[in-house]
């Protein structure tokens, strides 16, 4: 069993299971994003400095955990599927089927940045393999990045629980900052968004072929030679 001041549920996988543990606990990070993986991938570098686990199966074994719980998500993404996001978008308040549609732009253009770069962003690090399902990004592509985004992440963790020994905590109080800034971020953008939509109502809706929109003007045509 590791002694540490991590929480005993983490603390008793780890210790039963090892390295596979660890990365069984990522993968349900992936789904759960309340489980803080700044917690568990410390825990596990500290675990493989006791001789609890071997340094590189926990690299190997929470990357594999990382790519099974976004692949998860991901075909949750697939499954639900563009037209029904956009039935979705168009019964919730405050939100219009143009706002779906900007975003999916977006993923157009950036799609391959943000799973890659989104992997150290927390949150967001689980919810960017939703939207990569709904527009089927290529597997292979995801996959790929999704990997390599993970393994950066986490050999930096592992490899600060394995270097500071006992003291990994402080990792996890150095990131929880971080996370916090994140979140603070993100309620303030939806925020912003929420009030912008108050304010001006009307800004951003779809055009319909009813409910008065102007008839397009007549085409003329052309005289005839007689």
């Amino acid at each position: 069993m590791i002694e540490s001041s991590g929480p005993d549920w983490l603390e008793g996988l780890l210790g039963d299971f090892g390295a596979p543990g660890a990365g069984l606990a990522i993968a349900l990070e992936n789904l759960f994003p309340p489980l803080p993986s700044e917690v568990i991938l410390p825990l596990a570098g500290f675990a493989a400095s006791t001789g609890q686990m071997n340094l590189y199966a926990a690299l190997v074994w929470t990357t594999a955990g990382s790519v099974a719980g976004a692949l998860a998500l991901y075909g949750a993404g697939a499954a639900l599927g563009r037209a029904r996001i956009h039935r979705l978008a168009s019964r919730i308040p405050l939100m219009k089927v143009h706002d779906v549609e900007r975003a999916e732009a977006w993923f157009a253009r950036h799609g391959t940045k943000a799973v890659l770069l989104g992997r150290m962003i927390p949150l967001f690090r689980s919810l960017i393999s939703i939207p990569a399902g709904i527009e089927r990004m290529p597997l292979p592509l995801f996959l790929g990045l999704t990997a390599l985004g993970s393994a950066l992440w986490n050999t930096a963790f592992i490899t600060a629980g394995y270097t500071l020994g006992e003291r990994w905590p402080e990792v996890t109080d150095l990131v929880s900052v971080y996370s916090k800034g994140v979140l603070i971020l993100a309620a303030a953008a939806v925020a912003a968004f929420t009030l912008i939509r108050i304010l001006r109502p009307g800004r951003g809706r779809r055009r319909g072929r009813t409910g008065g929109e102007s008839p397009p003007p007549p085409q003329h045509r052309s005289r005839e030679p007689r």
